[in-house]
């Protein structure tokens, strides 16, 4: 079998002349059929003497900072035409071995950085045409305003590497995102900073694969970066914005493929609006309400009053104001076709809402879910319109009753924590977010995706959420075949 590279900067991209394989190949978790020579004892014996790539001494053995490659080529015995096949060493963890993590990798296809695949692909320009005025993004100098530099401002954007490598995630993209990990092991114990890990492509394409799950160990030192701080060092921030991509880091346990429940915050999550604003702009004061919306989403106001100063707004409207928005209301693109896979797979849905009942209603009929809990506006019966007022004899579905919800559920269906599932993009949703086993921010507001133990913006789909439990575009395609 084939010796790993010593080190991670001495990492070899090359093909071998015989077998096709790379250093990328080694860290298959999964391999697909490849074509080629016979991998039977026959076959081997009958191929030419090959030479090892590399070769390991003792001191890469102790190397502080290595990698290491596992050969993807099975050891294989063949007798009475059955063929018995050893599997990656890296699939079984050895017995005392350090905990795993899984990163999956998505890649910004929907929404490329760069227009055009490579520069000399670009329209010619006319000398008509004006010269675009270079940016600075917000926060990463001490202004933003090009005119106040004497000399040379700093560069807007770090090198689109994507652009050059590949729009999708390249061989190189990956081994540059196992160096990036490679460097967080710095203050790991020494028996400690050896970095083991594999890979699969989850969709769509294995060659040019839009997300890709890493399965590797150790971790960081926790007491140096603990584990809900890796994602958000700035080692892999910078990663993300060279390779356009988002990373969502999870411990590698059963729990993560195995979850049972899942809930989901209804507006700009599930749905595309927020409904107490649709309603607003049905009476003409969206504005005002607008603007209490955003804020409180932000995490600027209390939810329970702003939610209160609201609905005081709509006094006076018709009750059948639900009625006329449900034509009006637009699920989220791929939100039918998760919860039909997560359905299929066994899971328990809800949905808790901020907004109200008579939507959540509808909208649990339109997607299949098992619950939906809102706020309850009361009705005049005699006028047949809203009072202004919620019901006080239900709890305001805000922050913590979120949170308690999503407890309440799990344990009353006796489904521990770890195996639940939590989606939303409002302040509001970080209580459920941080308490259910895997939390994440679905295109949210920004102190949510500082918060939330995962965030993911790219895409146009939520069915991107399914590739966080391991399954692959494969498996979904069969979840959702009638």
């Amino acid at each position: 079998m084939a010796s790993s590279p010593s080190r991670s900067r001495n990492l070899s991209l090359a093909k071998e002349s015989l077998t096709g394989s790379s250093y990328l190949d080694d860290h298959l978790e999964y391999k697909s059929h490849q074509s080629g020579p016979s991998t039977s004892i026959d076959g081997v014996m009958d191929q030419p003497t090959r030479r090892p790539r590399h070769t390991m001494s003792n001191a890469s053995l102790t190397s502080r900072r290595s990698i290491s490659a596992i050969s993807p080529s099975p050891m294989v015995a063949q007798e009475s035409s059955t063929v018995y096949t050893i599997s990656h060493t890296n699939c079984v963890r050895e017995p005392g071995g350090p905990a795993r993590l899984v990163a999956t990798i998505y890649y910004n296809s929907a929404s490329p950085r760069h227009p055009h695949i490579h520069p000399d692909q670009s329209p010619p320009g006319r000398a008509i045409d004006r010269i675009p005025v270079p940016e600075i993004v917000e926060g990463s100098a001490p202004t933003t305003s090009i005119a106040e530099y004497p000399l040379e401002p700093p560069a807007p954007e770090p090198e689109p590497l994507d652009h050059l490598y590949g729009a999708y995630i390249s061989q190189l993209c990956l081994t540059h995102f196992l160096s990036t990990l490679d460097s967080l092991l710095i203050h790991n114990r020494s028996e400690e900073r050896r970095l083991t890990s594999s890979h699969r492509c989850l969709a769509p394409d294995p060659v040019k694969p839009r997300v890709m799950e890493v399965t590797f160990s150790p971790a960081p030192n926790s007491e140096y970066l603990p584990f809900p701080l890796i994602s958000k060092h700035e080692s892999i921030y910078k990663f993300e914005r060279e390779w356009n991509c988002e990373i969502v880091l999870q411990p590698s346990t059963v729990y993560r493929r195995h979850k049972r429940l899942c809930v989901f915050d209804m507006d700009s999550t599930l749905i595309q609006q927020e409904v107490i604003d649709e309603i607003a702009a049905f009476i003409g004061v969206k504005e005002a309400v607008a603007a209490i919306t955003e804020r409180a989403m932000n995490g600027e106001l209390d939810f329970a009053s702003s939610l209160k100063a609201r609905v005081a707004l709509l006094k006076g409207v018709p009750s059948h104001v639900f009625e006329h928005l449900k034509p009006k209301l637009v699920i989220t693109p791929g939100a039918k076709e998760l919860c039909k896979c997560l359905k299929r797979l066994g899971f328990t849905l809800a949905v808790l809402s901020g907004g109200f009942q008579p939507l959540a209603d509808w909208l649990a009929g339109q997607l299949g879910l098992d619950h939906a809990f809102a706020n309850h506006l009361i009705v005049d019966p005699k006028t047949e319109t809203l009072t202004g007022e919620l019901d006080p004899s239900c709890p305001i579905v805000d922050a913590q009753h979120k949170r308690n919800l999503l407890i309440s559920l799990a344990s009353g269906k006796d489904i521990p924590l770890a195996q639940t599932m939590a989606v939303g993009d409002g302040a509001n949703d970080i209580p459920m977010l941080q308490t259910a086993g895997l939390g994440v921010a679905w295109k949210a507001k920004s102190k949510v995706q500082m918060e939330a133990p995962a965030r993911l913006n790219i895409g146009e789909s939520m069915l991107d959420l399914i590739y966080l439990l391991g399954v692959t575009k494969e498996e979904v395609d069969e979840l959702l075949r009638d």
